[in-house]
């Protein structure tokens, strides 16, 4: 890393009258501070969400964005405007730039969803034109500096700049105005620091006793760094999960702001990012994207370490431009974040019995996701994901197993194991000689794994599993069976009788080139 001097500023000045006079409302709305009952039962502590995802560009930015641009003369609006932006900043410019009559170049990274490239050029329209650079925030500013000087056009910054952090600053009023009542605190989201340095400059000229907080991606978290040491701070790399708050380097105005006004910063991880996500949408039925859910992972965060106290807790949900194949992902890592799904590697013995004293370990757990494949004669080794409440149930679960004998590695908070391993369980293996290959569909309701084992022959074995819980009603279950040819008619009675249904697939091309020896 390396470490940048702070710029010397007057870093309250007029800033609250700027917020006052802001134009944002030609194009922006008064977003709605939103009861959210659920978290507020199971925190002990009234929650608000601030529903800056519900504005024109689904996001915040366009409050700064506008009221920057709004401000330029005619010769400036002659000479066009560039920015860089991963998303939301570039739609805040292309609306202004149509509302306004503006001719914008919005410079992008790369890594930047489709779903905010595409809304550019729609809210944009003739008027705006975009550019893929770099593979960062970062980088796509650099080679926005570079045609701005080529042009001589205006440079909308992000985030560094008094207008625009006045514009992000309405925020603050607006929580204020609809909430006279007590707040403990306000959780901000933090990329390069407009919004958090508006909020927090708000907040603590009009009610200097609410508490102002930050959150970040752990892996994205150059303010919480450049707080630390006192000085600005540059990151090697940032997280792209969090796209829309991965900046490599925070501004000099929004670094002075801060350090004068933002009272904790806090880090939060991908798993706690898509738990917050997942709770956004049973309050709201709204989908977050992943920034737009920091604030609300930050909240819970702080309410674990603090306990519950007596005001409010606002969260402002920033953006909603999410990719929908990102959705995939957060799904399968909310339940983590959550803490209610832990993720275990079991370890038993590969003899008759053993498999149904693993699911007599789990009692009545639900089974989130079972995978195995026949490889060793001595010992069979499950990928298992089981829902639980708490961290006590995690710490029973592995006590159960080891009562039974079973090795156990806990991977609730192993990141290659949760992103790769569990999907790479399996191959050929000589062991599974006359397998055969069957989906079923299993009810989803406890009990339903014992049963089927109950049914099987107990001579024969099985040596192929892999479930995942998908939130339908029957569970969907891949089985491996090794049955020799003579027991053919056995087998097709076992199938008749258990009444699941099921679809052979031993003759299926992938299962023979990939799985079968």
């Amino acid at each position: 890393m390396n470490v940048v001097a702070p710029l010397a500023v007057d870093a309250d000045g007029d800033l609250l009258a700027r917020i006052r006079a802001a134009r944002v409302y030609d194009v922006a709305h008064e977003s709605a501070l939103e009861p959210a009952p659920l978290l507020t039962t199971r925190l002990g502590q009234p929650v608000l969400l601030k529903r800056e995802d519900r504005q024109p560009v689904f996001s915040f930015k366009l409050r700064g964005a506008y009221n920057r641009m709004v401000q330029l003369d005619a010769a400036q609006r002659a000479r066009g405007v560039v920015a860089a932006s991963a998303g939301n900043h570039a739609q805040g410019v292309a609306l202004a730039a149509a509302k306004l009559g503006i001719r914008a170049t919005i410079v992008m990274p790369v890594t930047a969803p489709q779903v905010k490239i595409d809304a550019v050029r729609r809210f944009g329209g003739a008027l705006v034109g975009v550019r893929l650079c770099g593979d960062s925030y970062s980088e796509a500013q650099a080679a926005a500096a570079q045609l701005q000087a080529e042009r001589g056009a205006v440079f909308v910054h992000p985030f560094d700049d008094p207008a625009v952090i006045a514009g992000q600053g309405t925020i603050a009023l607006e929580i204020l105005r609809q909430h006279p009542g007590p707040i403990e605190a306000v959780f901000v989201p933090v990329g390069g620091g407009g919004l958090l340095a508006g909020v927090a400059a708000g907040i603590k000229a009009l009610r200097p006793g609410v508490k102002v907080i930050g959150v970040q991606a752990a892996d994205s978290d150059a303010m919480a760094r450049s707080l630390e040491a006192g000085a600005r701070v540059v990151l090697n790399e940032v997280g792209l999960f969090a796209d829309g708050t991965a900046v490599k380097q925070v501004g000099a105005l929004t670094f002075a702001l801060c350090r004068q006004h933002v009272d904790a910063m806090l880090r939060v991880d991908a798993d706690a990012i898509c738990a917050a996500i997942g709770d956004i949408h049973q309050e709201t039925r709204s989908v977050a994207e992943p920034s737009g859910a920091l604030a609300l992972a930050g909240l819970k965060q702080y309410v674990a370490a603090h306990g519950a106290g007596d005001g409010a807790l606002v969260a402002i949900v920033s953006g909603a431009n999410m990719n929908f194949d990102r959705l995939r992902f957060v799904a399968e890592r909310a339940e983590v974040g959550e803490q209610r799904e832990a993720v275990f590697a079991v370890t038993i013995p590969e003899e008759r019995g053993s498999f149904r004293r693993f699911c007599a370990a789990l009692g009545r757990h639900d089974i989130t996701e079972f995978n195995y494949r026949i490889g060793d004669t001595h010992a069979a080794h499950i990928f298992v994901g089981i829902r639980i409440a708490s961290r006590d149930e995690r710490e029973a679960l592995v006590q159960a197993f080891h009562g039974e004998g079973f090795d156990v590695l806990d991977l609730t908070d192993d990141e290659l194991a949760k992103l790769h391993l569990r999907h790479m369980i399996g191959g050929r293996s000589p062991l599974a000689r006359d397998e055969r290959l069957y989906r079923f569909e299993f009810p989803e309701r406890p009990g339903a794994l014992t049963h089927f084992l109950d049914q099987l022959h107990p001579d024969w074995n099985v040596s192929l599993f892999h479930y995942r819980n998908h939130g339908a009603d029957h569970g969907r279950i891949l089985v491996g069976i090794q049955v020799p040819a003579t027991e053919l008619p056995l087998l097709q009675c076992f199938l008749a009788t258990l009444g699941y249904p099921h679809v052979d697939e031993s003759a299926h091309a992938a299962y023979r080139l990939l799985l079968r020896q």
